[in-house]
Formats: C-alpha cells, structure tokens, sequence
C-alpha cells in the first residue's frame, strides 16, 4: 500500500497537511511577487496575500460590509418591513376567475 502525500493538488486545489511552523505560516500571507492568492500554509484551499494591495481592498470591502450589517443596514426612508407593521389582524384576500 503506497503512502499518503502530506502535500499536493487535487482536482486543482491545494493541500498542505504537513506539521506548521511559525516561520511557513508567515512567509505564506506575505508573497510581494505572487497574486492576491496564494497556497494555504496549512490546510486546503488558498488565502489571501498581505502583500498584495487588492488583498487589502477586500478585507475592507468585508469589514465595511460586516459593520453596516452590525450596525442596522441602510437608512433608506423608503425600505419598509412588512412583518413590523403592527397589524395583527388577519387579512382578506379575494381572487377573481
């Protein structure tokens, strides 16, 4: 029986299960020379690399988003929340052939 690779692809995805270490998980997020993904330094998958200035977009782009959930959404007048309306009573509907 051969034995398993701690490291490879498959179908295209990365995986790294081999033992980490400080210095392999830092070298990893911090590749001035590669694209905003790079290989993850444990596990499956891709992360997103530091060194990259799109990678920054998009953690902000995410925690903009993240705020404006937390903080109640949109302030749009026009927005209305059909469940609080305060009508309790139930509603009459009639359908004509």
């Amino acid at each position: 029986m051969g034995t398993k690779s701690e490291s490879g692809t498959l179908f295209g995805i990365p995986y790294n299960f081999e033992r980490p270490s400080i210095g392999r998980l830092l070298s990893a997020h911090w590749k001035p020379g590669e694209g905003m993904l790079v290989e993850k330094p444990f596990g499956i998958g891709y992360t997103l690399n530091l060194a990259s200035w799109r990678s920054w977009v998009a953690l902000g782009v995410a925690g903009a988003l993240l705020y404006q959930e937390r903080s109640g959404g949109s302030d749009d007048s026009e927005a209305v929340d059909i469940d609080d309306d305060g009508d309790d009573e139930p509603v009459e509907v009639i359908v004509e052939d």
